[in-house]
């Protein structure tokens, strides 16, 4: 299912200096172009049987020129002669009716320092089958039907070449492998979950992932009823994922700017616990993603907190021209309102496992994930949203039952606030934000609000 990728470089490179001839035939010389050739393919199940396996091949070029202080952006997913010339025109056409921005910069120029390469493109992820995620799909079925339960979920193999060129010299190219494999288990009234994605098909095993699902599904049946309040939670992975990952939007420097997050006259200041460190690490090994930015700016690690500190936030090009600093790799592609943001978090770890936390808690909420968060006080970083596909009530050191699930309405604040035992990190996924590398957490006073219906 692989692509040709080995030409791709150079393909895009020939791309590129098609578009600048088109543009200087128009009498434009600035001018930045993105190609993005991705094979995504997915195989997916409900009902304990496949039912749908799909796949595309696609070629985005996007054009940007940069005249008199306006830019703006054009793309096309055909890449003849005729459909380059027509995405060139329309892109200088749009960028001439824009309005000026007297803080657009030049066209970005080469790094002095380049970034060190990452090595995130493997061959069987690239070449995965229908077969081979059918096979995988089966075994996986197969454990959530030894439970007498229904599986559904999907299965997925991507493979994506990106190349960013200018006109001033920037040529960066990424290329990168992902498989992704998520299932629910449902019994009559209970469900559990589990996902997981990595650059390799051996970052994990579909079978194994089953087998937490349907054990989640199965220990939760008849699940009791406890009032809401406060409670310890334990937190894997996903759920610190879908609530902590929230926050890091505001981790920038033109978020500060516009005063719409919760760091304005915070950086520098302690806000979490001694016990929390957060890193942006495009080269974390758990990690993905290219090792530059939307304008082809190489990406810094990040310090965002050290031992409950805020230190560092990202800069686009910019936001750092503003603040006479150097940008931090972390812009979006040109124009956007955004700015920037960090978008390769790792939380760091402790010694502390799952089950360790379970044994130090004499009554608490083991949470698996959780979904449909929506923000209360940007401020004071406030969310609601609830539990989901394996609650359960811990008593004196153990799992003693499956809950209904809860509502919640927690600030990540008070809640990083309270954190007294953290976990090794893995590499989470969740339906809420993008994966991140996150450690479990037992948090002391969680608020769960109501009993939900489901």
């Amino acid at each position: 299912m692989s692509t040709s990728t080995e030409n791709n470089p150079a393909r895009a490179a020939e791309i590129f200096e098609r578009v600048v001839s088109e543009a200087r035939g128009h009498g434009v010389g600035e001018i930045e172009v993105s190609v993005d050739s991705e094979t995504q393919a997915l195989t997916r199940f409900a009902n304990n049987a496949i039912h749908q396996n799909v796949a595309e091949r696609s070629t985005v070029v996007s054009v940007r020129p940069v005249i008199g202080g306006r830019t703006a952006r054009a793309a096309t997913n055909r890449v003849d002669r005729d459909s380059i010339r027509r995405v060139v025109e329309e892109a200088i056409a749009l960028t001439r009716l824009s309005e000026a921005d007297a803080g657009l910069l030049p066209l970005a120029e080469p790094a002095v320092k380049q970034s060190p390469p990452v090595e995130r493109w493997h061959q069987p992820t690239a070449c995965a089958t229908p077969d081979e995620r059918a096979r995988a799909v089966a075994e996986a079925i197969g454990v959530v039907e030894s439970h007498s339960q229904t599986g559904a979920g999907i299965y997925s193999t991507d493979e994506t070449d990106f190349a960013l060129f200018n006109t001033r010299g920037v040529a960066a190219v990424h290329r990168e492998t992902m498989a992704r494999f998520s299932i629910t288990a449902m019994d009559a009234d209970s469900s559990g979950w589990a996902k997981a994605s990595g650059c390799r098909l051996t970052d994990f095993d579909p079978v194994k992932l089953a087998g937490s699902a349907a054990a989640k599904a199965a220990r939760s049946r008849s699940p009791r009823e406890v009032p809401p309040g406060r409670y310890t939670a334990i937190l894997e992975p996903a759920a610190v994922l879908d609530l902590v990952g929230q926050m890091f939007g505001d981790f920038s420097a033109t978020a500060l700017e516009d005063s719409r997050g919760f760091l304005n006259d915070r950086v520098g200041a302690k806000l979490f616990g001694d016990n929390i460190t957060i890193h942006d690490d495009v080269f974390d090994p758990l990690q993905s993603g290219a090792p530059f930015d939307g304008e082809g700016v190489p990406r810094r690690r990040l310090t965002l907190v050290e031992r409950g500190v805020v230190r560092q936030i990202a800069y686009c090009r910019q936001a750092a021209a503003r603040a006479g600093v150097e940008p931090t790799g972390h812009g979006f592609s040109l124009p956007n309102e955004y700015g920037e943001a960090p978008v390769n978090i790792v939380i760091a770890g402790g010694g502390s496992s799952v089950e360790e936390m379970i044994a130090s808690t004499g009554r608490g909420i083991l949470v698996t994930r959780l979904w449909y968060i929506r923000e209360v006080d940007p401020y004071d970083k406030i969310f609601t949203g609830m539990t989901r596909d394996g609650t359960f009530l811990v008593e004196d050191g153990r799992v003693t039952a499956g809950l209904r699930n809860f509502r919640f309405n927690q600030g990540l604040i008070e809640m990083l606030s309270n954190v007294e035992a953290i976990s090794a990190p893995v590499r989470a996924s969740g339906e809420e934000t993008f994966d991140m590398v996150v450690p479990a957490m037992l948090v002391r006073d969680f608020n769960f609000t109501e009993v939900t219906r489901f």
